[in-house]
């Protein structure tokens, strides 16, 4: 949260009279905005997550929409050469763009080793679906609705994440000395916003420079909920101190929240003179941490269906089912580890650059500390068992429905899912 705090701060600087306002005061209003949400508990978040995310949606769409007439030449205004990383001036194609940037930097830079260098800012950018999995303990009906918001996660990653990049790819030269300059969140550097200032758009990338302001304050919001319910889980399964496992009658973990929110001043640290250098850090931390974050959510899946199976139930008793089954969290276990290891190779021998102390850490932060914490928390415990037996496994715990209720609502959603009639409506349903 202090992160994305801080770069909501960042992206006001876009404007020019906003550069003389102190980034300190930008972090305060931000910072008690966020606090008067976790007020509202679960329904404040959701609320609030559900207008930015129509935003969201919306404008990313109309970005498609603006992507496509560019690359087809429907805009032909801005400057006509660019300057790439090695200060060497380039031209900008006036008309129809299609393939030219594909080709020339070309679509994928620096081979093998360039993909492996851009892992850990890659997880950054896709932490937080998991969300869905942490708000079911506060949904009304999960069985419902956490299916379809799952589903939702799916096709938002599909169409916004790789239909972006990918019609970003066509219309912003990959090698300009612009996009070299970005770090954190300087939006006057986002390639969405260059996009619109290379083909002499005005007024437009204002416009989408508010969208990236309340995205990352999207984000920051999502961690804050994120945090808190996790610090909570841990507490009571006696693997935090047992006060932050208290929950008020409302449902909120007041002490989870109190420190999580302590963890937000953190953004102050900006003030300092070297204030941005404490924040590379944090992302390289909270990057790579989300490949072991996934990893475990896929063991976790495949242990999961192994101890149903060893109690005798059935794949008929769950209303859901993942769409892949246990082989797609096998497979989603071997890719995170694939990240890992390429990660791992990138911040050993860096881009550009010999092996280097910082560097590594500074790429490959999350490795060694959440190594730190296992050994530490096994230690602490003397419990070395790896796994627990399928046999002995709590599969049941927590459940709302008792497994003859569970078999009634599978039957009921498998025969929604199977209805032609109802195919328009789920296919909506699994977009919006």
């Amino acid at each position: 949260m202090p992160f994305e705090i801080t770069a909501a701060g960042i992206t006001l600087a876009f404007w020019e009279g906003s550069k003389d306002v102190n980034i300190g005061v930008w972090i305060t209003v931000f910072l008690v905005a966020l606090s008067a949400i976790q007020i509202f508990g679960v329904r404040g978040y959701g609320e609030v997550e559900f207008v930015l995310s129509i935003i969201k949606i919306v404008a990313c769409t109309g970005f498609f929409i603006l992507g496509i007439i560019i690359n087809c030449g429907g805009v032909s205004g801005g400057p006509d050469t660019y300057t790439n990383g090695d200060g060497l001036v380039k031209p900008v194609p006036k008309g129809y763009i299609g393939g030219y940037y594909w080709n020339d930097p070309g679509a994928f830079r620096n081979g093998f080793q360039g993909f492996c260098a851009v892992f850990v800012t890659a997880s950054f950018a896709f932490g937080g679906t998991e969300l869905t999995g942490l708000a079911a303990a506060e949904a009304l009906n999960p069985i419902k609705s956490i299916p379809k918001a799952t589903r939702q996660v799916f096709w938002r990653i599909t169409l916004i994440y790789i239909v972006g990049l990918a019609i970003l790819g066509l219309i912003v030269p990959a090698d300009s000395n612009v996009l070299l300059h970005s770090s954190g969140a300087h939006t006057k550097y986002s390639p969405f916003v260059y996009a619109m200032t290379l083909v002499g758009i005005k007024g437009l990338p204002s416009v989408f420079n508010v969208v990236i302001c309340l995205s990352v304050l999207s984000v920051a919001n999502s961690s804050a909920y994120a945090s808190t319910r996790t610090l909570q889980a841990l507490a009571a399964q006696g693997m935090a101190p047992k006060f932050l496992a208290y929950i008020d009658k409302h449902g909120r973990p007041l002490w989870c929240v109190v420190i999580q929110l302590a963890f937000g001043l953190l953004a102050f640290v900006n003030e300092a003179k070297n204030g941005s250098d404490a924040f590379t850090w944090l992302l390289a931390l909270s990057g790579l941490a989300n490949f072991f974050i996934w990893g475990t959510i896929c063991l976790s899946h495949i242990r999961f269906r192994a101890g149903w199976k060893a109690q005798g139930h059935t794949l008929d008793e769950l209303p859901y089912k993942a769409s892949f089954g246990v082989i797609g969290s096998y497979i989603g276990l071997a890719l995170n580890i694939l990240c890992l290891i390429a990660s791992f190779y990138a911040a050993l021998f860096p881009l550009g650059g010999s092996p280097d102390a910082e560097v590594f850490f500074e790429n490959f932060l999350a490795g060694p500390i959440i190594l730190a914490l296992y050994l530490g928390y096994k230690l602490y415990t003397r419990q070395w068992k790896l796994f627990i037996s399928a046999s002995e496994m709590d599969v049941v715990s927590g459940m709302r429905a008792n497994i003859g209720e569970l078999r009634g609502l599978a039957v009921e959603a498998n025969a929604e899912k199977g209805d032609v009639k109802s195919l328009p409506k789920r296919i909506v349903g699994a977009l919006f």
